[in-house]
């Protein structure tokens, strides 16, 4: 039988409210932690079930509370990372909207665990909705006694705010969200240090994604032990997948990690396979960020295993001929699909988005914007395809944040998959150029014209 975690409950009315998601066993964690459990004994629970960060990085969420400072006396600090903002990805949002006691619950007992007494929602500008949905959720708890001060008569005070983003996609990195709470530019900082030891006001902090914190209550009532049983090896738990593209049931979905691909996209209990009945032709599995696949490598691995929805199957055969779950965007392409237009425009995305403070990035990401326009517009030349390689390498691990390498993998892994479809376009620039919103795959076959 599927379990689910995070949306648990959510299809019944009124869910919103407090009182409905009381009557459905929340907050009931708060009780538990706060009245029968130490702090350190929450982060041992986490640790034992083997959450790992679902923003995308995947890094063990216990380890990373484990390793905040608690010598230095000064405060400590939980932000929770609602800047949404990765194309293709929507999980955190549906999740906010529906049932957004969720997130605070896992809130009140991560910080607890962290031995935080302020934390803050940090969310997405464009989100109006959500904001005024946690607002009034953070409204209700504080009439409840489930947050402020002596929460259940615990002896322990916390207090949460909702901090509005002006629309960066650069605020998802954590140093730069960081930045930007302080009220400064959200330009990504230097690490280390790390925000662990100091994060936001000079403070040990800990930064975790909507997802990642919306587990913890469930994980503090039912025991790490028992989320550890859920999924598959490192890959534990749930995790929700946002699912869009040229399928028939786009929207969001809560797995059990080691779902095989096949059956996700297949299966009309999820994205009920491709729409029209046409052929599948590649999957980004994990956000605009992460390596584009074609059929036959998101399927099945190289080596012929069934490919699965966990950490280590999608990136099993590295970037050569593997991708990575990232923050599980995860984007259908039927066989019309055109991956030059595609990648050129993530290429657009992460150019308006590069704060442009490190050079590689700032200018790399103008530069492959300029080559992909140029080929998608028929006016692009053989040795921009190499050209496109070679800028990507220089943008790849050269850059503060993470940044750049999300502006060059997806450009790197659409030549490797599909380099013909970049040469067809050098080939027969009047067919691409009369063909701007349809299939070019009919048009393969054309004998080639002479290119540079």
């Amino acid at each position: 039988m599927e379990r689910k975690i995070i949306l648990e409950n959510i299809e019944v009315e009124g869910i919103r409210s407090l009182e409905v998601y009381r009557k459905n066993g929340g907050y009931k964690s708060i009780e538990k932690a706060l009245k029968t459990m130490t702090p350190d004994e929450v982060v041992n629970e986490v640790k034992t079930s083997g959450l790992r960060g679902r923003g995308g990085a995947g890094f063990p969420t216990g380890m990373k509370w484990s390793f905040i400072d608690k010598k230095s006396g000064n405060p400590r600090y939980l932000v929770c990372n609602g800047d949404e903002s990765e194309p293709g990805t929507f999980k955190d949002r549906y999740l906010l909207m529906n049932i957004p006691h969720r997130l605070v619950e896992g809130m009140i007992c991560s910080a607890y665990a962290l031995g935080a007494n302020t934390a803050y929602i940090y969310v997405r500008g464009e989100f109006k909705q959500v904001i005024g949905i946690l607002n009034e959720a953070i409204k209700e708890s504080y009439k409840a006694g489930l947050l402020g001060e002596n929460i259940l008569g615990s002896g322990y005070d916390l207090d949460l705010y909702v901090h509005t983003g002006a629309g960066a996609y650069i605020c998802g990195e954590e140093t730069a969200l960081l930045e930007s709470l302080e009220g400064k530019r959200g330009n990504p900082r230097l690490k280390p240090p790390f925000p662990a030891i100091k994060g936001l006001y000079g403070c040990p902090t800990v930064v975790n994604n909507v997802e990642t914190l919306a587990n913890i209550g469930w994980i503090v009532n039912n025991g790490g032990e028992e989320y550890a049983k859920i999924g598959i090896g490192r890959s534990t738990g749930t995790k929700l997948i946002s699912a869009c593209g040229n399928i028939n049931n786009p929207g969001v979905y809560e797995i059990e990690m080691g779902l095989p691909v096949e059956e996700f996209i297949y299966s009309d209990k999820y994205c009920g396979g491709v729409k029209g009945g046409k052929e599948l032709k590649a999957v980004i599995p994990g956000g605009s960020s992460v390596p584009i696949l074609p059929k036959e490598l998101i399927l099945k691995t190289a080596g012929g295993e069934p490919r699965l929805m966990t950490y280590e199957s999608l990136s099993e055969g590295g970037f050569i001929t593997g991708s990575m779950l990232g923050s599980g965007g995860f984007i259908v392409y039927d066989e019309d699909a055109c991956i030059v237009r595609n990648t050129y425009n993530f290429s657009r995305f992460y150019h308006h988005e590069s704060c442009g403070q490190c050079s590689p990035c700032r200018e790399g990401t103008s530069w492959m914007e300029s080559v992909l326009h140029r080929i998608e517009n028929g006016e692009g030349k053989m040795k921009d395809i190499d050209l496109l390689v070679s800028i990507a390498s220089k943008i790849e691990g050269n850059t503060i944040c993470p940044l750049g390498d999300a502006a060059s993998w997806p450009v790197a892994a659409a030549i490797r998959h599909f380099r013909h479809e970049f040469e067809f376009h050098v080939l027969h620039p009047e067919i691409v150029k009369n063909v701007k919103h349809g299939s070019l795959e009919k048009y393969m076959e054309v004998p080639a014209v002479t290119g540079e």
